[in-house]
């Protein structure tokens, strides 16, 4: 049995758990729910994402217990992480397209590292952090090498992105 967090809002929320039987993935999430509303429990690998459904609060916690085929696991790859999202789509990451990365920063340093990238989507968290996600394709060069430590490979709108987290202070955080 494999064990990765359960990941909202770049923070560990829960756990799932993931145990092969024959030919089948058994899949585990338990957390406790970030807010109200129906919330979905997602899986992400290297190759994709598998969404396990919702899932089903039971006091102050909730879980959901799903088995998948082989057929339906293998395009995920590697298992990165689990993730928490809202039932009803991404509405509450409000993620805004940032042409210029770069200018969004104040630090001279972040700035640097910064320029030239495209596709970058910026979000403001809790507690003054700033998300900040860049395209990630695992064939092509990791994006801001200088922090790989710190990202946190997650799909947004279903592309796969590297989610780096900065304090108030535009320094790079640990996400979960």
């Amino acid at each position: 049995m494999d064990k990765y967090s359960l990941l909202w809002d770049g923070r560990a929320a829960g756990e799932l758990t993931v145990e092969q039987e024959a030919l089948y993935t058994w899949f585990e999430a338990r957390c406790r729910l970030p807010g109200e509303g129906l919330w979905c429990a997602w899986v992400a690998g290297e190759g994709g994402e598998l969404r396990l459904g919702v899932l089903e609060p039971a006091g102050e916690e909730a879980s959901i217990r799903r088995r998948f085929s082989r057929r339906m696991t293998e395009p995920l790859g590697r298992l990165l992480q689990g993730e928490l999202r809202p039932a009803a789509g991404e509405d509450r990451e409000a993620w805004e397209t940032v042409p210029d990365p770069a200018a969004a920063f104040r630090s001279p340093w972040v700035q640097k590292r910064l320029r030239g990238i495209k596709g970058a989507l910026l979000r403001r968290g809790e507690d003054s952090r700033r998300y900040l996600a860049l395209p990630y394709d695992r064939r092509g060069p990791f994006p801001l090498t200088t922090l790989f430590c710190f990202a946190c490979i997650r799909h947004i709108g279903g592309k796969a992105y590297a989610v780096f987290a900065f304090d108030g202070e535009e320094k790079p955080v640990f996400p979960g």
